[in-house]
């Protein structure tokens, strides 16, 4: 079964954050949200959320794929994380699988995870690149980046199809009924 570490940061956007851990445990995928300074995090419009762990208890070898929340505030505060940029320069170095949506490919600029891939954000959210492609989902190496909370759905279907096959995507998606 694969696993995925979601970081859970003040800030973020709740929709990103909560529509990702649904969608891959519908999928059966083993999802950890992992705070990264506390359990309880208060999201981009108020809501609060409790993590499952925190990020300084959580051996990231073991899993498969991390994915970074947006909302402008949370990617600061991923940005900030010494331990965050640690993990995503071993997942990168071990070629396994990265995900950001909406503000959070910041973070993957910042900390030179994507050099020379395409990838996407949230308009305006990033610096001027000559690889911002601006589409819903942009997927380059083993780097998913999507344009934000509207793209959720698309975003964490494609991460089942990848973990887990199109088969899986399929029966999750029919199951959630989304428009076509």
């Amino acid at each position: 079964m694969p696993k995925v570490l979601v970081p859970f940061a003040d800030g973020m956007e709740e929709m990103e954050a909560v529509i990702v851990v649904d969608v891959l445990r519908r999928a059966g995928i083993e999802v950890v949200s992992a705070g990264i300074s506390t359990n309880t995090v208060t999201a981009s419009r108020g809501v609060k959320l409790v993590a499952d762990s925190l990020l300084s208890e959580i051996d990231p070898s073991h899993f498969d794929m991390i994915i970074l929340p947006g909302g402008n505030q949370g990617t600061k505060n991923l940005n900030a994380s010494p331990l965050v940029s640690e993990i995503l320069k071993n997942f990168k170095k071990e070629e396994r699988w990265i995900g950001a949506i909406c503000a959070a490919p910041n973070v993957l600029l910042t900390h030179n995870i994507l050099q020379n891939q395409k990838f996407t954000a949230f308009p305006g959210s990033v610096p001027s690149n000559d690889k911002y492609t601006g589409s819903r989902l942009e997927l380059s190496d083993k780097i998913l980046t999507s344009i934000g909370p509207g793209s959720a759905f698309e975003f964490s279907l494609k991460i089942v199809e990848l973990l887990s096959g199109i088969e899986k995507r399929k029966e999750v998606e029919k199951n959630l009924h989304l428009p076509s």
